[in-house]
């Protein structure tokens, strides 16, 4: 397969089709999936990435992101950034460089602002609304409201693959929460040797099985990407049923380094596909 672009949830459509266009003119998987990401965090109707995220309990916007390359394993990330358009422009210009890849808080805001990143005020009237409706309400926390992080796979024509992730994390989380998005091995993984995976779910349960390191694993042990996806999700959440009685969402995304791709998930869940044989479309998968 010459190329082929993977993503999470339906609102990631329109940004298949562009990551798609991109790979189909021969362009690098990163900067294409960078631009598919950059399209679902503009889109204010998206309540769980970028412009429009869902506020934290505190009623500010706070987003996190990754990108790693697999060819020469290289990522950059951020979290609990603020006032920023988007974290995965930024996290994708942190990945060279021997330290200082992954930057939180404060410093990250510090870096994106020397750099010259566009700075956006991303609490959207419709998402403050959201918050006050909620903030005194007793809720307890969904990784799902809203859908949840955005996550995007790509196979280039010259073999690459690369992952990136974007999101606001949980709707109502406490001040200075991350998950599992910006952490590399946890929230997204990509070795050109093998394959890819990104996760997307409630990031706490998704960390304690560096669940897109294991798939990418599986690959690495010659399993298929469906095999790959199927195992690492389903071994997971019977362990934590095993040992809490229970296990929160979490869906995985597989693209193997032949464009072949797999799904992992305990819920049902919706993601979009394209290759050069196959037109970007959402698919569904129900549990």
């Amino acid at each position: 397969m010459k190329y082929a672009v993977l993503a999470t949830w339906k609102m990631a459509l329109e940004g298949t089709k562009k990551a798609a266009s991109l790979l189909a003119a021969g362009e690098h998987c990163g900067k294409a999936i960078v631009e598919g990401v950059c399209m679902v965090e503009d889109e204010p109707s998206f309540h769980s990435v970028g412009y429009g995220g869902r506020p934290n309990a505190e009623g500010r916007v706070f987003l996190d992101g990754g990108y790693m390359d697999g060819d020469s394993l290289h990522f950059g990330a951020v979290g609990s950034i603020e006032n920023f358009r988007s974290p995965v422009r930024i996290a994708y210009s942190l990945q060279e460089g021997e330290a200082n890849n992954l930057l939180v808080g404060e410093g990250a805001e510090r870096y994106a602002e020397e750099h010259g990143f566009e700075r956006r005020n991303n609490l959207t009237a419709e998402a403050e609304q959201l918050y006050l409706e909620e903030k005194d309400r007793i809720k307890e926390l969904s990784a799902y409201d809203g859908h949840d992080t955005v996550c995007f796979l790509a196979l280039d024509q010259n073999g690459t693959l690369c992952a990136a992730t974007s999101t606001s994390g949980l709707f109502m989380k406490k001040p200075g929460r991350l998950g599992d998005t910006p952490l590399p091995g946890v929230g997204y993984y990509a070795d050109s040797a093998y394959g890819a995976a990104a996760a997307t779910g409630m990031g706490e349960e998704i960390m304690k099985g560096a669940l897109s390191y294991a798939a990418v694993q599986y690959l690495r042990q010659g399993r298929s990407a469906r095999e790959a996806a199927e195992t690492a999700v389903n071994e997971l959440d019977a362990e934590l049923r095993r040992r809490n009685g229970q296990a929160a969402a979490m869906s995985l995304i597989v693209l193997a380094k032949d464009g072949t791709y797999g799904i992992g998930t305990n819920v049902s869940f919706t993601y979009c596909f394209a290759s050069e044989s196959e037109e970007a479309a959402v698919h569904e998968i129900t549990v």
